[in-house]
């Protein structure tokens, strides 16, 4: 199966490196985890696509306000399981497609995405997703 294309809302699998983890040196994620697709952009002079992704977790957010909830049918929708889930707004992966931590879907060795969220529930995470960078608490770990 080839590569999907990086659109918005997109979730992939991907070995997410936190903001904390890449302070301690690190340089690596511990673990593949989803992540969604918050950006998507093409640059002209060379063809790189720059992307952007939020990692989701099962860990409760420390601020309610930079997290989104991810509904239990969503989840399923994906394929995920079925222990609540949040969308982490305030901190994100930057890399030039497809990067060298994208990572298949377990059990498959070429499924790379689960899926799209669905468009009301991506319009939330925009628009929380923009008053946290607007307000200067987001932080970027680029992956290139």
């Amino acid at each position: 199966m080839a590569l999907p294309e990086p659109r918005f809302g997109l979730v992939i699998s991907y070995s997410y490196l936190w903001h904390h983890e890449h302070n301690a040196g690190r340089d690596e994620g511990t673990k593949s985890r989803p992540c969604v697709i918050v950006l998507a952009v093409e640059n002209q002079a060379d063809g790189t696509i720059l992307v952007r992704v939020s990692p989701v977790t099962h860990s409760p957010p420390h601020n309610a306000d930079v997290a989104l909830e991810i509904p239990l049918a969503v989840k399923r929708h994906l394929g995920l399981d079925d222990a609540r889930s949040w969308v982490i707004l305030d901190e994100i992966n930057e890399f030039a497609w497809p990067g060298f931590d994208l990572r298949p879907i377990p059990p498959s060795r070429d499924r790379f995405a689960y899926g799209f969220l669905p468009p009301r529930m991506f319009d939330q995470i925009l628009v929380k997703f923009a008053h946290v960078w607007s307000a200067g608490q987001g932080t970027a770990t680029s992956r290139d």
